[in-house]
């Protein structure tokens, strides 16, 4: 029988995450406060992160060990298999071997907690109670309210209104785990109750529930902040991902010729990617494909600029591809993919040419995911069927040109909790948007304005 999973020991676990702004053929450009406009300083942003998450976000440091308390936690689920799905090769007919890394394991059925524990954890040694954050489709509140009860913390998650109302059991799992929840926009913040104002009806977006969950922590002296994509410390969590994935090829002999990862903030695939890119700038042939929505099409279609990080303008000033803080996007079942930004980190390497993206329409994405299910029995989450697409359309080429290919993907979540998008997709009730440009142009009319020094 041909091996079909391939497994680490918990003695294999990587002990280091990987800082790829270490290895960046271009240093990333700072962020600004977004009341001063000027570049922002580590005691500014102290009041909602604690100063070891600074650390990591602003060093240039390539390794940084990973807490023993933090790998006790981080060993309830991984280290994570490796899959080859056999079954979708044969159902494609290509000679294309896939290989998946499965992040669907952990007890919130996401890659979230592999940085919402430490996060917790040194919010914790910070001497910090209480958490506020957000959530798109769910599964980040869901992981940070876990990893808030290893840790003993409080937390208040705001869920965007629409993936709220969509997924009405990720209130029951984060409330289960001891955390409270708000529809976003909520009566709780200055920023909800203007948005409210403003649209009885609004349907939220990250950048509205980054606002309320950061002016949330700004205003309490014993809560910080937690984002669950981004940040550069929350993309250096993610790299254990990648970094077992190497272990777990070199194991079986394989090197994969292209990896994949879905983008709507870039956490999943940076995880993934990030220790590959590493491995091609010391010469690895391999492709790195980042599969965003074509209703968001935050790197395909939007400017490399510096905009807010959120709607209320709370959030710093970061150089990134955006789609401009005013976006909302439409109520795509993909709520995790609905950020109008993409991570500095990922958005620097899309300009330094290193990793490529292309978007996809949201049908193509929910017919992958069902051929998926049927062949290799795991229902993914609606964000993790756009990098199965792009595994697809890689291997059709593959069968097109009659050529062995080793793809490599992250599954980064189950959709156990998205069963209504599946629902409404098997109904024929979802249909393909492509975001107008002329949308995007408005949007991006209103990007702030900064200098750097020098410049």
């Amino acid at each position: 029988m041909e091996q079909v999973k391939v497994l680490l020991n918990e003695s294999e676990m990587p002990r280091q995450w990987y800082n790829v702004q270490a290895d960046l053929p271009t240093p990333l450009a700072p962020p600004f406060h977004p009341a001063t406009m000027e570049i922002a300083t580590p005691e500014q942003m102290n009041v909602i992160f604690p100063m070891s998450l600074l650390e990591q976000e602003m060093s240039p440091q390539m390794y940084w060990d990973i807490p023993d308390e933090v790998m006790q936690v981080l060993a309830l689920w991984r280290p994570t298999p490796l899959q080859r799905a056999m079954r979708l090769e044969k159902a494609l007919g290509t000679p294309a071997r896939i290989y998946f890394k499965n992040e669907s394991v952990s007890p919130a059925g996401s890659h979230k907690p592999n940085t919402a524990v430490p996060q917790a954890y040194y919010n914790k040694q910070a001497g910090i109670k209480r958490i506020a954050t957000e959530t798109g489709a769910g599964q980040w509140g869901s992981a940070m309210s876990l990893a808030c009860g290893m840790f003993g913390l409080d937390c208040t998650v705001y869920m965007v209104r629409v993936s709220f109302d969509q997924k009405p059991y990720r209130k029951s799992i984060i409330n289960t785990w001891g955390a409270e929840i708000f529809a976003s926009p909520s009566e709780q913040t200055n920023s909800g109750r203007a948005a409210l104002a403003d649209n009885p009806n609004h349907p939220g977006s990250l950048g509205l529930a980054i606002s309320e969950a950061v002016e949330d922590a700004a205003t309490r002296d014993d809560t910080n902040y937690a984002l669950g994509s981004v940040l550069n410390h929350v993309c250096l969590h993610q790299t254990i991902i990648g970094e077992e994935a190497i272990r777990q090829m070199n194991k079986i002999g394989e090197k994969p010729d292209v990896v994949i990862g879905c983008i709507g903030g870039g956490s999943n695939f940076a995880g993934i990617s990030f220790p590959y890119v590493r491995e091609k700038i010391k010469g690895m042939d391999v492709r790195i494909l980042a599969v965003e929505p074509a209703s968001c099409p935050t790197v395909t279609k939007g400017l490399y600029a510096y905009d807010y990080g959120d709607t209320a303008h709370l959030a710093p000033i970061v150089l990134m591809h955006t789609l401009g803080h005013t976006f909302v996007p439409p109520g795509i079942h993909a709520g995790g993919l609905r950020y109008h930004g993409m991570s500095p980190l990922v958005s620097r390497l899309a300009e330094d040419k290193l990793i490529e993206a292309i978007a996809v329409p949201q049908l193509e994405c929910f017919e992958a995911g069902l051929l998926f299910a049927r062949t290799e029995g795991i229902v993914p989450a609606p964000e993790s069927t756009h990098a199965i697409r792009g595994a697809v359309i890689e291997a059709m080429k593959a069968k097109e040109e009659g050529k062995e290919r080793v793809i490599l993907f992250n599954l980064s979540g189950h959709g156990h909790f998205d069963m209504s998008a599946y629902d409404a997709y098997l109904a024929g009730q979802l249909s393909n948007y492509e975001y107008p440009q002329a949308m995007v142009d408005e949007a991006l009319s209103k990007l702030p304005k900064v200098t750097l020094p020098g410049m």
